[in-house]
């Protein structure tokens, strides 16, 4: 298992300087590359209050079209001059996570409010360490919680799309998938390998879903 957590916390990234039209153009061309691999995305976005670069939490943004459910990216990971995360085995990337409750549907809308908050705090701390620590699919990532409060177990996995890849402008990029699992099946993960623990959820049809409202795999 791979916890950078531990020793990265407290540091701070040093953000390039770019203009608002750079950032603006930039935010048109991955908007685009996103919604080719997404589906559409959603109107509603859930901004922060204090910017994610000044160390607030991420923005979120939604795609009711890439699953049964709705899936959440990040947009603030990779710079306009495709810096950013450190880079993994599938380039700078932007995050992703996927849950069953569909964004809007006012029956379960403390449900999605709840696990909306739930990702969008794995995503920050994860996007936060991004900057420093190195992040690859098929790893395992056990994250902090608050305190009292038992860490959040993650498996990692490139997301893709057949036959479409994750472009900016010109620029390939990649996604990685977020799937917050049971400790016991990230403890089979860190034994056997996460492929296997993702093959099972595959089989049961919980992959890629963050849901943890089933039963344990492993």
């Amino acid at each position: 298992m791979f916890d950078p957590f531990k020793k990265l916390f407290g540091k701070k990234k040093t953000w390039p300087q770019f203009t608002d039209d750079q950032y603006s153009q930039h935010y048109d061309l991955k908007k685009q590359g996103l919604e080719r691999v997404l589906g559409k995305m959603h109107g509603l976005v859930m901004h922060a209050i204090i910017d994610f670069q000044v160390g607030g939490p991420v923005a979120m943004y939604y795609f009711p079209n890439a699953c049964d459910g709705t899936g959440f990216a990040t947009m603030e990971l990779i710079e306009p001059d495709g810096s950013g995360p450190q880079l993994s085995r599938i380039g700078t990337y932007e995050l992703v996570a996927f849950t069953r409750y569909k964004v809007g549907d006012e029956t379960h809308r403390a449900a999605f409010k709840q696990i909306e908050l739930h990702i969008r705090g794995i995503f920050t701390k994860v996007g936060r360490h991004s900057f420093e620590a190195l992040f690859n699919p098929l790893e395992t990532v056990e994250v902090p919680a608050d305190e009292g409060k038992p860490t959040y177990c993650l498996i990692l996995d490139e997301y893709k799309k057949q036959g479409v890849e994750f472009m900016i402008g010109g620029s390939k990029h990649g996604l990685l998938l977020v799937i917050e699992v049971f400790r016991t099946e990230m403890e089979y993960a860190m034994e056997n390998g996460p492929q296997v623990v993702l093959d099972r959820l595959k089989e049961k049809g919980y992959y890629p879903y963050s849901d943890l409202e089933r039963e344990p795999v492993f």
